[in-house]
């Protein structure tokens, strides 16, 4: 058994838009994230050395401020997507919804 708003929907071209979208951002936000993530574990894993190296005369390294960077990048990725979501994807469901409840 099928429900046929649920056909409805699932045929609707901006529902399809949508998926098509989201799930585009959603690809390339994550494929980012691991690349920024797992490279910093690769400089742990594989250059410590490069890491170590202090700033300036005190006792903080360099590998602080990067760590920090992935923290802030991974903070700032979030908020594109929560304002796409917001923003596109919301306008897009609403649309979907108006149209399928016809």
């Amino acid at each position: 058994m099928t429900d046929p708003v649920v056909d409805k929907i699932q045929r609707h071209p901006k529902y399809l838009e949508l998926r098509s979208k989201r799930n585009r951002l959603g690809t390339w936000l994550t494929v980012l994230m691991l690349v920024v993530y797992y490279g910093y574990i690769a400089l742990i894993a594989f250059d410590k050395q490069f890491l170590a190296q202090p700033i300036g005369a005190g006792v903080t390294s360099l590998g602080i401020p990067i760590a920090m960077g992935v923290i802030v990048f991974t903070v700032l990725i979030t908020g594109f997507y929560v304002r796409r979501a917001n923003g596109e994807f919301d306008k897009l469901t609403q649309d979907i919804l108006k149209d399928a409840t016809k």
